[in-house]
């Protein structure tokens, strides 16, 4: 049984075999007034489409998100987005692959390496109410933070991929305050790191990631200055003194646009960079993702999150050695 590919290694109108983790699966009715399944693989090199047509009720039973199933089909493309023409599916039998452990993408830094550079980071916080509010909703929500992705899809959605997205704009905000000193590099460092960590309310987890209630009702931006309202009755700090007040619209403004999910705009310097850098951060995971899965001298699928642009991998392109 050919299974040692992964499931984005497979070429366009390649037959597919491979053992995946549903990541997530959505009963559906068809025009015919039959049901389906909007089925999303997963494996460690990222995720795929399919739809299993005529869906039993005993089919919608062992398809779940979750369970790591056995498919085989055909590698397509619908729309310029690749999917699997799906021949057959079942699940796992004894012995066979099962845990879903093993086909979730991790992130590409050990947990040590990313709590190592938080920690030192947050010693180069040093407003002390900053620093406190930071220790403090830190150590409230770590197991999350390491663990969780930074979103459902789109970029960083892997296990860990919360904690890396924010180590990765901490290093582009040193090398922003580096080049720009008159910046406030305290503030832009505490908004940094807590600007997603709502994202521990608003989604479920690493594993077959959905919205939780609150996250669909309320959303992370809220969320995290709720909690932060409330660490600072736990500290004894004034939820509306200036200090906090700063540090509640880094996070408050850093999707930038109303209509983006911000309820402000960005009206201090170090929050408008925090923008830019969520921005630059966000859409180079996204184009390294999808490039990495186009052919040389090809154009990549449309990337939604990026105005449904395709990009272009040069014919000369040549895989870089993983980073740390």
């Amino acid at each position: 049984m050919a299974v040692g590919k992964q499931l984005l290694d497979y070429d366009v109108d390649e037959a597919v075999d491979a053992f995946a983790l549903l990541k997530s699966a959505d009963v559906r009715t068809a025009k015919n007034g039959k049901q389906y399944i909007a089925l999303v693989f997963e494996d460690q090199s990222g995720e795929i489409s399919g739809k299993y047509w005529d869906a039993s009720p005993e089919d919608i039973a062992n398809y779940v998100a979750g369970r790591v199933v056995h498919v085989q089909g055909k590698r397509e493309n619908y729309q310029t987005h690749p999917q699997i023409k799906i021949m057959h599916l079942r699940v796992t039998h004894a012995g066979e692959p099962n845990d879903p452990q093993a086909f979730i993408e991790h992130a590409p830094m050990s947990r040590a390496d990313m709590e190592d550079y938080l920690t030192q980071t947050v010693f180069e916080i040093t407003q002390p109410t900053w620093n406190r509010l930071v220790r403090k909703l830190l150590s409230e929500y770590a197991e999350r933070f390491y663990t969780f992705p930074a979103a459902k899809s789109n970029h960083h959605a892997f296990q860990g991929g919360l904690a890396f997205h924010t180590i990765s704009i901490l290093k582009l905000a040193h090398a922003v305050t580096a080049q720009y000193p008159d910046l406030n590099a305290p503030l832009l460092y505490a908004g940094a790191i807590l600007h997603d960590l709502g994202k521990t309310i608003e989604l479920s987890g690493p594993q077959s990631t959905t919205y939780t209630l609150a996250g669909n009702l309320v959303g992370h931006i809220v969320l995290i200055d709720g909690e932060l309202v409330r660490a600072c009755d736990t500290l004894k700090l004034d939820p509306q003194a200036e200090d906090v007040l700063l540090l509640r619209h880094m996070i408050l403004s850093h999707h930038g646009l109303l209509e983006y999910g911000s309820p402000v705009r960005p009206a201090l310097r170090e929050a408008d960079v925090l923008h830019q850098l969520d921005e630059l951060d966000a859409s180079i995971m996204m184009l390294d993702t999808v490039v990495a899965h186009t052919t040389p001298g090809e154009f990549s699928e449309r990337v939604f999150a990026l105005d449904g642009r395709r990009f272009y991998r040069p014919a000369n392109d040549t895989p870089q050695p993983p980073k740390d």
